[in-house]
């Protein structure tokens, strides 16, 4: 908590609320940042070395992400303390024990993140009523299985080809990270004309110069394989995404994997922030400084909440995919074009776009 504290600013953190159940294995961390916006909406990280630190920075990522899309929410996060592949049976006794405990925190909506998915969801909805990226057979747009984020992050890139100097048709891709967010990514540059030279997992990195099969890869994702099972492609350690020589770099996994300390190794145009906060600010000022444009996270891979919101609000799949289109283009177009005119990083230019939304927002509130 004492770190958190010295990060503490006049728009956050409202509320970070630490959940312990030992009888029921449960530890969490709930962070809201600031709800001027409206109630905040932000994911269930499960992984077995998150932090309380890691739910704040991800709040405050929402935070910023929500008001720059303009949607009627604020920021926030949470993370529970657990391997996300335990026995289903293990697994929903513990998101349903973590979803009776944030019950009364009514100020908080959450929705699918690492480790969770569109089933978790109906289990905390079951138990509280509130909750985001629901099945369809109760209602939901099932963001994840749709590839709402993904499907943001191409449209993110194809603003951000002419500011790169790049086609995506011909596209050399790279993608850290082939979950939920990078196979859907893959999926729809594929459709435009990319290549996926490589791609990486917990396991490894898998590579070919003359292109990956994106549909044999995301079927093996679907049967819970490896990439490393693949036929096809030179395997290579997990580290090595860094060094593929491409166009497009995709993070889309955790956090600070470029860093100060490898942001060097990157070969590539421009980078799409898939991930939320995948890159330290040192990292993105070395890439800058060497003409890689960096799309920032909560620009770029703003669509699974905007489905989000969307959903919550009442509306249909068509309009939630519709939205993700028309915000995260406007968005993604009025941030590299700040950047290149006032000569600062994109990411600052988001920051004083998504800050300056919400302050206006706090302006209109009493407390």
């Amino acid at each position: 908590m004492e770190d958190i504290f010295a990060f503490v600013d006049s728009l956050g953190p409202e509320k970070i609320v630490h959940i312990y159940r030992p009888k029921l294995g449960l530890k969490a961390v709930v962070a809201i940042d600031n709800v001027a916006c409206g109630p905040a909406i932000g994911g269930v990280r499960m992984a077995c070395d998150v932090s309380a630190m890691e739910a704040f920075r991800l709040a405050r990522a929402m935070t910023l992400k929500n008001a720059a899309a303009g949607l009627a929410h604020g920021g926030g996060k949470s993370v529970i303390f657990a391997d996300p592949a335990i026995p289903a049976a293990e697994k929903e006794a513990i998101i349903r024990a973590f979803a009776s405990s944030i019950a009364e925190l009514t100020e908080y909506i959450p929705g699918p993140d690492m480790g969770t998915d569109e089933r978790a969801m109906a289990w905390i909805q079951d138990e509280t009523g509130r909750s985001v990226g629901l099945p369809r057979e109760i209602g939901g747009i099932p963001l994840d299985e749709i590839g709402a984020t993904g499907w943001g992050l191409v449209s993110a890139i194809d603003v951000a080809q002419e500011f790169a100097n790049l086609s995506i048709k011909g596209a050399r891709v790279a993608i850290q990270g082939f979950g939920s967010v990078g196979k859907h990514a893959a999926r729809f540059l594929g459709e435009r004309g990319a290549v996926l030279v490589a791609a990486s997992d917990t396991r490894g990195t898998l590579y070919d110069a003359d292109g990956l099969d994106i549909a044999n890869l995301i079927a093996l994702k679907r049967h819970g394989q490896p990439l490393m099972t693949s036929e096809r492609g030179k395997k290579l350690p997990r580290d090595a995404i860094l060094d593929v020589d491409c166009d497009i770099w995709i993070p889309a996994a955790r956090p600070d994997v470029l860093r100060a300390d490898n942001a060097t190794r990157l070969k590539a145009k421009l980078v799409a922030e898939g991930a939320n906060i995948p890159a330290t600010p040192e990292a993105e000022e070395m890439l800058a400084a060497r003409g890689v444009l960096v799309i920032p996270d909560f620009i770029a891979n703003a669509g699974g909440v905007i489905c989000a919101a969307v959903e919550y609000h009442g509306g249909t799949e068509t309009a939630a995919m519709a939205a993700i289109v028309e915000k995260i283009r406007a968005n993604t177009a009025v941030v590299l074009e700040a950047a290149s005119r006032d000569k600062i990083l994109p990411r600052a230019a988001a920051i004083r776009l998504a800050e300056n939304r919400v302050r206006r927002a706090m302006a209109l509130r009493r407390w």
